[in-house]
Protein backbone atom coordinates (compact mmCIF):
# COMPACT_ATOMS: atom_id res chain seq x y z
CA UNK A 1 0.00 0.00 0.00
CA UNK A 2 1.42 3.37 -1.03
CA UNK A 3 2.66 5.90 1.51
CA UNK A 4 3.87 9.47 1.20
CA UNK A 5 7.31 10.30 2.55
CA UNK A 6 7.82 14.00 3.28
CA UNK A 7 11.00 15.72 4.46
CA UNK A 8 9.68 18.88 6.12
CA UNK A 9 11.12 22.34 6.56
CA UNK A 10 11.34 23.38 2.89
CA UNK A 11 9.58 26.63 1.95
CA UNK A 12 7.55 26.31 -1.26
CA UNK A 13 7.98 28.76 -4.14
CA UNK A 14 6.61 28.92 -7.66
CA UNK A 15 3.52 28.58 -9.79
CA UNK A 16 1.19 25.60 -10.12
CA UNK A 17 -1.87 24.93 -12.25
CA UNK A 18 -5.08 23.71 -10.65
CA UNK A 19 -6.73 20.57 -12.05
CA UNK A 20 -10.40 20.04 -12.86
CA UNK A 21 -12.78 19.80 -9.92
CA UNK A 22 -13.40 16.41 -8.37
CA UNK A 23 -16.62 17.72 -6.83
CA UNK A 24 -17.89 18.69 -10.29
CA UNK A 25 -16.73 16.02 -12.70
CA UNK A 26 -18.38 13.06 -10.99
CA UNK A 27 -21.81 14.72 -11.17
CA UNK A 28 -21.24 15.68 -14.82
CA UNK A 29 -20.41 12.10 -15.71
CA UNK A 30 -23.57 10.83 -14.02
CA UNK A 31 -25.59 13.54 -15.80
CA UNK A 32 -24.55 11.94 -19.09
CA UNK A 33 -26.95 9.08 -18.27
CA UNK A 34 -29.82 11.44 -19.09
CA UNK A 35 -28.97 11.50 -22.80
CA UNK A 36 -27.96 8.60 -25.02
CA UNK A 37 -25.08 9.37 -27.37
CA UNK A 38 -21.49 10.57 -26.98
CA UNK A 39 -20.49 13.08 -24.32
CA UNK A 40 -17.03 14.70 -24.20
CA UNK A 41 -15.54 16.35 -21.12
CA UNK A 42 -12.20 18.16 -20.96
CA UNK A 43 -10.05 19.23 -17.99
CA UNK A 44 -10.99 15.96 -16.28
CA UNK A 45 -8.62 15.14 -13.38
CA UNK A 46 -7.09 11.67 -13.17
CA UNK A 47 -8.53 10.47 -9.89
CA UNK A 48 -9.54 7.17 -8.31
CA UNK A 49 -13.11 8.47 -8.04
CA UNK A 50 -13.20 9.18 -11.79
CA UNK A 51 -12.01 5.61 -12.42
CA UNK A 52 -14.73 4.31 -10.07
CA UNK A 53 -17.35 6.39 -11.90
CA UNK A 54 -16.16 4.99 -15.23
CA UNK A 55 -16.56 1.45 -13.85
CA UNK A 56 -20.11 2.22 -12.76
CA UNK A 57 -20.99 3.79 -16.11
CA UNK A 58 -19.59 0.78 -17.96
CA UNK A 59 -21.70 -1.54 -15.80
CA UNK A 60 -24.68 0.45 -17.11
CA UNK A 61 -23.76 -0.33 -20.75
CA UNK A 62 -21.82 2.88 -21.38
CA UNK A 63 -18.46 2.93 -23.12
CA UNK A 64 -15.80 5.21 -21.63
CA UNK A 65 -12.46 6.45 -22.93
CA UNK A 66 -9.98 8.50 -20.90
CA UNK A 67 -7.06 10.04 -22.81
CA UNK A 68 -4.94 12.78 -21.26
CA UNK A 69 -7.53 14.88 -19.48
CA UNK A 70 -10.32 14.25 -21.99
CA UNK A 71 -13.07 11.82 -20.98
CA UNK A 72 -15.59 10.42 -23.47
CA UNK A 73 -18.78 8.61 -22.52
CA UNK A 74 -20.92 6.80 -25.06
CA UNK A 75 -24.28 6.29 -23.37
CA UNK A 76 -26.58 3.46 -24.44
CA UNK A 77 -29.70 2.03 -22.83
CA UNK A 78 -28.62 -0.37 -20.07
CA UNK A 79 -29.88 -3.93 -19.85
CA UNK A 80 -30.80 -3.21 -16.24
CA UNK A 81 -30.76 0.07 -14.31
CA UNK A 82 -28.82 -1.32 -11.36
CA UNK A 83 -25.87 0.33 -9.60
CA UNK A 84 -24.33 -2.59 -7.73
CA UNK A 85 -22.92 -2.46 -4.21
CA UNK A 86 -19.41 -3.54 -5.28
CA UNK A 87 -19.13 -0.37 -7.37
CA UNK A 88 -21.16 2.09 -5.29
CA UNK A 89 -19.37 1.28 -2.01
CA UNK A 90 -16.19 2.94 -3.32
CA UNK A 91 -17.61 6.48 -3.29
CA UNK A 92 -20.60 8.33 -2.02
CA UNK A 93 -21.21 10.25 -5.26
CA UNK A 94 -22.57 7.06 -6.83
CA UNK A 95 -25.99 7.88 -5.36
CA UNK A 96 -26.15 10.58 -8.06
CA UNK A 97 -26.87 7.88 -10.63
CA UNK A 98 -30.31 7.53 -8.99
CA UNK A 99 -32.00 10.67 -10.34
CA UNK A 100 -30.80 10.31 -13.96
CA UNK A 101 -31.61 6.59 -14.20
CA UNK A 102 -35.07 7.07 -12.73
CA UNK A 103 -35.89 10.07 -14.91
CA UNK A 104 -34.58 8.48 -18.12
CA UNK A 105 -35.67 4.85 -17.77
CA UNK A 106 -38.48 4.90 -15.19
CA UNK A 107 -36.70 2.86 -12.57
CA UNK A 108 -33.42 2.61 -10.71
CA UNK A 109 -31.96 0.14 -8.25
CA UNK A 110 -29.00 1.80 -6.55
CA UNK A 111 -26.97 0.54 -3.60
CA UNK A 112 -26.76 2.77 -0.55
CA UNK A 113 -23.46 4.63 -0.92
CA UNK A 114 -20.02 4.39 0.68
CA UNK A 115 -17.13 6.87 0.61
CA UNK A 116 -15.32 8.78 3.36
CA UNK A 117 -16.39 8.00 6.94
CA UNK A 118 -16.90 11.63 7.96
CA UNK A 119 -20.52 11.40 9.05
CA UNK A 120 -23.87 9.87 8.21
CA UNK A 121 -24.74 12.21 5.31
CA UNK A 122 -28.25 10.77 4.94
CA UNK A 123 -29.97 10.65 1.57
CA UNK A 124 -33.48 11.07 2.97
CA UNK A 125 -33.97 14.45 1.25
CA UNK A 126 -32.97 12.91 -2.10
CA UNK A 127 -35.67 10.29 -1.63
CA UNK A 128 -38.34 12.66 -0.29
CA UNK A 129 -37.84 14.90 -3.30
CA UNK A 130 -38.20 12.00 -5.74
CA UNK A 131 -41.36 10.90 -3.92
CA UNK A 132 -42.73 14.43 -4.28
CA UNK A 133 -42.14 14.04 -8.02
CA UNK A 134 -44.31 10.93 -8.03
CA UNK A 135 -41.75 8.17 -7.59
CA UNK A 136 -42.38 5.08 -5.54
CA UNK A 137 -39.30 4.59 -3.37
CA UNK A 138 -38.35 1.63 -1.18
CA UNK A 139 -35.14 0.63 0.58
CA UNK A 140 -34.57 -3.13 0.43
CA UNK A 141 -31.49 -5.19 1.25
CA UNK A 142 -29.21 -2.14 1.23
CA UNK A 143 -30.54 -0.82 -2.09
CA UNK A 144 -32.75 2.12 -3.01
CA UNK A 145 -35.42 0.91 -5.43
CA UNK A 146 -37.21 3.80 -7.16
CA UNK A 147 -39.72 3.65 -9.99
CA UNK A 148 -42.05 6.04 -11.79
CA UNK A 149 -43.58 5.75 -15.23
CA UNK A 150 -43.03 9.51 -15.61
CA UNK A 151 -41.82 11.95 -12.97
CA UNK A 152 -44.05 14.97 -12.41
CA UNK A 153 -43.00 18.55 -11.77
CA UNK A 154 -43.44 19.68 -8.18
CA UNK A 155 -42.46 22.31 -5.63
CA UNK A 156 -40.01 20.93 -3.09
CA UNK A 157 -38.40 22.63 -0.10
CA UNK A 158 -35.20 21.08 1.25
CA UNK A 159 -35.37 21.01 5.07
CA UNK A 160 -31.59 21.41 5.11
CA UNK A 161 -29.17 22.61 2.46
CA UNK A 162 -27.86 19.50 0.68
CA UNK A 163 -25.46 19.52 -2.25
CA UNK A 164 -26.10 15.95 -3.36
CA UNK A 165 -29.85 16.28 -2.87
CA UNK A 166 -29.93 19.46 -4.97
CA UNK A 167 -27.95 17.74 -7.73
CA UNK A 168 -30.00 14.54 -7.78
CA UNK A 169 -33.35 16.35 -7.97
CA UNK A 170 -32.02 18.90 -10.47
CA UNK A 171 -31.04 16.10 -12.83
CA UNK A 172 -34.25 14.15 -12.31
CA UNK A 173 -36.42 17.23 -12.90
CA UNK A 174 -34.96 17.92 -16.35
CA UNK A 175 -37.02 15.06 -17.84
CA UNK A 176 -40.06 15.40 -15.56
CA UNK A 177 -43.46 16.40 -16.90
CA UNK A 178 -44.14 20.04 -16.04
CA UNK A 179 -42.23 22.53 -13.92
CA UNK A 180 -40.24 21.76 -10.77
CA UNK A 181 -39.25 24.44 -8.25
CA UNK A 182 -36.54 23.47 -5.76
CA UNK A 183 -36.23 25.72 -2.70
CA UNK A 184 -33.42 26.08 -0.14
CA UNK A 185 -30.98 24.66 -2.70
CA UNK A 186 -27.24 24.42 -2.24
CA UNK A 187 -25.36 27.20 -4.05
CA UNK A 188 -22.01 25.49 -4.59
CA UNK A 189 -20.29 26.47 -7.85
CA UNK A 190 -20.14 22.80 -8.83
CA UNK A 191 -23.96 22.88 -9.04
CA UNK A 192 -23.64 25.78 -11.47
CA UNK A 193 -21.27 23.64 -13.55
CA UNK A 194 -23.77 20.78 -13.56
CA UNK A 195 -26.68 23.04 -14.51
CA UNK A 196 -24.66 24.56 -17.34
CA UNK A 197 -24.00 21.12 -18.78
CA UNK A 198 -27.65 20.12 -18.47
CA UNK A 199 -28.58 23.33 -20.31
CA UNK A 200 -26.02 22.47 -23.00
CA UNK A 201 -27.94 19.18 -23.46
CA UNK A 202 -31.23 21.05 -23.85
CA UNK A 203 -32.53 21.35 -20.27
CA UNK A 204 -34.52 24.44 -19.29
CA UNK A 205 -33.16 25.67 -15.96
CA UNK A 206 -33.15 29.06 -14.24
CA UNK A 207 -31.95 30.17 -10.82
CA UNK A 208 -28.97 27.80 -10.61
CA UNK A 209 -26.41 29.22 -8.22
CA UNK A 210 -29.21 30.66 -6.04
CA UNK A 211 -31.39 29.15 -3.34
CA UNK A 212 -34.34 28.62 -5.71
CA UNK A 213 -33.91 26.63 -8.92
CA UNK A 214 -36.70 26.29 -11.47
CA UNK A 215 -36.64 23.45 -14.01
CA UNK A 216 -39.10 23.18 -16.86
CA UNK A 217 -39.11 19.53 -17.88
CA UNK A 218 -38.38 18.57 -21.49
CA UNK A 219 -39.19 15.40 -23.41
CA UNK A 220 -35.60 14.56 -24.28
CA UNK A 221 -32.01 15.66 -23.71
CA UNK A 222 -29.23 15.14 -26.26
CA UNK A 223 -25.44 15.56 -26.23
CA UNK A 224 -24.69 18.87 -27.94
CA UNK A 225 -21.61 17.59 -29.75
CA UNK A 226 -19.51 20.23 -27.97
CA UNK A 227 -16.90 19.30 -25.39
CA UNK A 228 -17.62 20.61 -21.90
CA UNK A 229 -14.71 21.93 -19.82
CA UNK A 230 -14.85 20.94 -16.15
CA UNK A 231 -14.37 23.87 -13.77
CA UNK A 232 -11.17 24.23 -11.73
CA UNK A 233 -10.93 22.52 -8.35
CA UNK A 234 -11.31 25.22 -5.71
CA UNK A 235 -10.44 22.76 -2.92
CA UNK A 236 -7.15 21.82 -4.58
CA UNK A 237 -6.42 25.52 -5.10
CA UNK A 238 -7.03 26.19 -1.41
CA UNK A 239 -4.90 23.22 -0.37
CA UNK A 240 -1.95 24.46 -2.47
CA UNK A 241 -2.23 28.01 -1.09
CA UNK A 242 -2.27 26.66 2.47
CA UNK A 243 0.83 24.63 1.56
CA UNK A 244 2.56 27.91 0.69
CA UNK A 245 1.42 29.48 3.95
CA UNK A 246 2.38 26.58 6.22
CA UNK A 247 5.92 26.40 4.77
CA UNK A 248 6.59 30.15 4.80
CA UNK A 249 6.85 30.33 1.02
CA UNK A 250 5.27 32.13 -1.92
CA UNK A 251 2.92 30.18 -4.18
CA UNK A 252 0.77 31.15 -7.17
CA UNK A 253 -2.15 28.97 -8.24
CA UNK A 254 -3.51 29.42 -11.76
CA UNK A 255 -6.66 28.44 -13.68
CA UNK A 256 -8.90 29.15 -10.67
CA UNK A 257 -11.62 31.76 -10.16
CA UNK A 258 -10.56 33.67 -7.00
CA UNK A 259 -14.21 34.32 -6.09
CA UNK A 260 -14.71 30.60 -5.50
CA UNK A 261 -12.19 30.62 -2.63
CA UNK A 262 -12.88 34.12 -1.34
CA UNK A 263 -13.77 32.96 2.18
CA UNK A 264 -10.41 31.17 2.44
CA UNK A 265 -8.51 34.18 1.06
CA UNK A 266 -10.01 36.46 3.71
CA UNK A 267 -8.86 34.04 6.42
CA UNK A 268 -5.38 33.70 4.93
CA UNK A 269 -5.07 37.49 5.10
CA UNK A 270 -6.04 37.25 8.80
CA UNK A 271 -2.99 35.03 9.36
CA UNK A 272 -0.75 37.84 8.07
CA UNK A 273 -0.21 36.42 4.58
CA UNK A 274 -0.16 38.73 1.56
CA UNK A 275 -2.73 37.64 -1.01
CA UNK A 276 -2.67 39.01 -4.56
CA UNK A 277 -5.71 38.36 -6.76
CA UNK A 278 -5.67 38.46 -10.54
CA UNK A 279 -7.96 36.96 -13.16
CA UNK A 280 -7.80 33.15 -12.80
CA UNK A 281 -4.77 33.47 -10.52
CA UNK A 282 -4.06 33.87 -6.80
CA UNK A 283 -0.62 34.44 -5.24
CA UNK A 284 0.10 33.97 -1.55
CA UNK A 285 3.20 35.25 0.19
CA UNK A 286 3.40 33.75 3.65
CA UNK A 287 3.94 35.79 6.78
CA UNK A 288 7.04 34.97 8.87
CA UNK A 289 4.66 34.66 11.82
CA UNK A 290 1.35 32.90 11.20
CA UNK A 291 -1.38 34.50 13.30
CA UNK A 292 -4.14 32.23 14.60
CA UNK A 293 -7.58 32.73 13.00
CA UNK A 294 -10.90 31.08 13.79
CA UNK A 295 -13.08 29.45 11.13
CA UNK A 296 -16.61 28.06 10.97
CA UNK A 297 -17.46 25.77 8.09
CA UNK A 298 -20.74 26.32 6.26
CA UNK A 299 -22.21 25.88 2.77
CA UNK A 300 -20.86 28.02 -0.08
CA UNK A 301 -19.94 30.87 -0.19
CA UNK A 302 -18.74 30.48 3.39
CA UNK A 303 -15.67 28.49 4.52
CA UNK A 304 -15.70 25.06 2.86
CA UNK A 305 -15.81 21.97 5.05
CA UNK A 306 -13.45 20.37 2.51
CA UNK A 307 -10.74 22.85 3.60
CA UNK A 308 -11.27 22.51 7.34
CA UNK A 309 -8.65 19.78 7.92
CA UNK A 310 -6.03 21.66 5.88
CA UNK A 311 -6.75 24.86 7.83
CA UNK A 312 -6.33 22.96 11.08
CA UNK A 313 -2.85 21.86 9.98
CA UNK A 314 -1.96 25.52 9.37
CA UNK A 315 -3.30 26.55 12.78
CA UNK A 316 -1.13 23.91 14.44
CA UNK A 317 1.94 26.06 13.65
CA UNK A 318 0.29 29.46 14.18
CA UNK A 319 0.92 31.92 16.97
CA UNK A 320 -2.02 31.91 19.37
CA UNK A 321 -5.16 29.84 19.83
CA UNK A 322 -7.79 29.24 17.17
CA UNK A 323 -11.26 27.76 17.33
CA UNK A 324 -12.42 25.58 14.45
CA UNK A 325 -16.15 24.93 14.26
CA UNK A 326 -17.45 22.22 11.91
CA UNK A 327 -21.16 22.68 11.14
CA UNK A 328 -21.48 20.50 8.02
CA UNK A 329 -20.37 17.01 9.08
CA UNK A 330 -20.52 15.58 12.58
CA UNK A 331 -17.46 13.34 12.35
CA UNK A 332 -14.83 15.39 10.56
CA UNK A 333 -12.14 15.67 13.21
CA UNK A 334 -10.61 12.22 12.70
CA UNK A 335 -7.35 13.86 11.61
CA UNK A 336 -6.95 15.43 15.07
CA UNK A 337 -5.32 12.41 16.69
CA UNK A 338 -2.87 12.03 13.82
CA UNK A 339 -1.89 15.72 14.04
CA UNK A 340 -1.42 15.28 17.80
CA UNK A 341 1.05 12.47 17.01
CA UNK A 342 3.10 15.14 15.27
CA UNK A 343 3.12 17.37 18.34
CA UNK A 344 -0.01 19.45 17.72
CA UNK A 345 -1.96 20.75 20.71
CA UNK A 346 -5.63 20.24 19.83
CA UNK A 347 -8.69 19.73 22.02
CA UNK A 348 -11.64 18.38 20.04
CA UNK A 349 -15.12 18.87 21.50
CA UNK A 350 -17.89 17.38 19.37
CA UNK A 351 -18.08 19.84 16.45
CA UNK A 352 -15.52 22.32 17.85
CA UNK A 353 -11.74 21.96 18.04
CA UNK A 354 -9.48 24.28 20.02
CA UNK A 355 -6.01 24.51 18.46
CA UNK A 356 -3.16 25.99 20.48
CA UNK A 357 -0.57 26.87 17.89
CA UNK A 358 3.06 25.88 18.14
CA UNK A 359 5.06 28.41 16.09
CA UNK A 360 8.23 26.37 16.61
CA UNK A 361 6.72 23.71 14.42
CA UNK A 362 5.62 20.10 14.46
CA UNK A 363 7.71 16.93 14.66
CA UNK A 364 7.73 14.24 12.00
CA UNK A 365 5.92 11.00 12.79
CA UNK A 366 4.30 8.06 11.00
CA UNK A 367 0.62 8.96 10.57
CA UNK A 368 -2.42 7.41 8.91
CA UNK A 369 -4.95 9.10 6.63
CA UNK A 370 -8.58 8.49 7.57
CA UNK A 371 -10.34 10.23 4.69
CA UNK A 372 -9.69 12.34 1.61
CA UNK A 373 -9.26 15.81 3.13
CA UNK A 374 -7.62 14.45 6.29
CA UNK A 375 -4.92 12.93 4.09
CA UNK A 376 -4.23 16.37 2.60
CA UNK A 377 -3.96 17.92 6.07
CA UNK A 378 -1.35 15.34 7.10
CA UNK A 379 0.69 16.01 3.96
CA UNK A 380 0.59 19.75 4.76
CA UNK A 381 1.63 19.09 8.35
CA UNK A 382 4.48 16.94 7.06
CA UNK A 383 5.68 19.83 4.87
CA UNK A 384 6.03 21.97 8.01
CA UNK A 385 7.37 19.30 10.41
CA UNK A 386 10.97 18.70 11.39
CA UNK A 387 12.22 15.38 10.01
CA UNK A 388 10.59 12.84 7.71
CA UNK A 389 6.87 12.19 7.99
CA UNK A 390 5.30 9.06 6.54
CA UNK A 391 1.59 9.30 5.65
CA UNK A 392 -0.10 5.92 5.25
CA UNK A 393 -3.32 5.01 3.44
CA UNK A 394 -2.54 7.59 0.80
CA UNK A 395 -5.14 6.00 -1.49
CA UNK A 396 -7.57 8.41 0.19
CA UNK A 397 -5.57 11.29 -1.35
CA UNK A 398 -5.78 9.75 -4.82
CA UNK A 399 -9.57 9.85 -4.68
CA UNK A 400 -9.59 13.65 -4.90
CA UNK A 401 -6.17 15.08 -5.84
CA UNK A 402 -4.44 14.68 -9.21
CA UNK A 403 -0.69 14.20 -8.78
CA UNK A 404 -0.53 16.28 -5.60
CA UNK A 405 2.98 15.12 -4.73
CA UNK A 406 4.22 16.06 -8.23
CA UNK A 407 2.70 19.53 -7.93
CA UNK A 408 4.19 20.05 -4.47
CA UNK A 409 7.59 18.78 -5.64
CA UNK A 410 7.48 21.31 -8.51
CA UNK A 411 7.25 24.00 -5.81
CA UNK A 412 10.29 22.63 -3.98
CA UNK A 413 8.76 20.15 -1.56
CA UNK A 414 10.83 17.08 -0.65
CA UNK A 415 8.08 14.55 -1.12
CA UNK A 416 7.85 11.13 -2.75
CA UNK A 417 5.52 8.17 -2.95
CA UNK A 418 6.80 4.94 -1.40
CA UNK A 419 5.49 1.41 -0.88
Amino acid sequence: MDKMAIEGGQALYGEVEVSGAKNSVLKLLFASLLAEGEHVFTNVPRLKDVDSTAELLESLNCQTQFEGNTFRVSVKKPAETVAHYDLVRKMRASILSLGPLLAKYGQAYVSLPGGCAIGTRPIDLHLEGLKAMGAEVKIENGYVHAQAKKLKGTRFLFDNVTVGGTENLLMAATLAEGTTVLENCAKEPEILDLANYLIQMGAKITGHGTGVITIEGVEKLSPSGQAFEVMADRIEAGTLLIAGAITGGEVSVTKVDPYLIESLLFKLKDTGAQVTIEKNRVTLKASPIIEAADITTAPFPQFATDLQAQWMALMCVAQGTSIITETVFENRFMHVQELVRMGADITPKARVAIVRGRPNGLSAAPVMATDLRASASLVLAGLAAKGETSVGRIYHLDRGYENLEIKLASLGARIKRTH
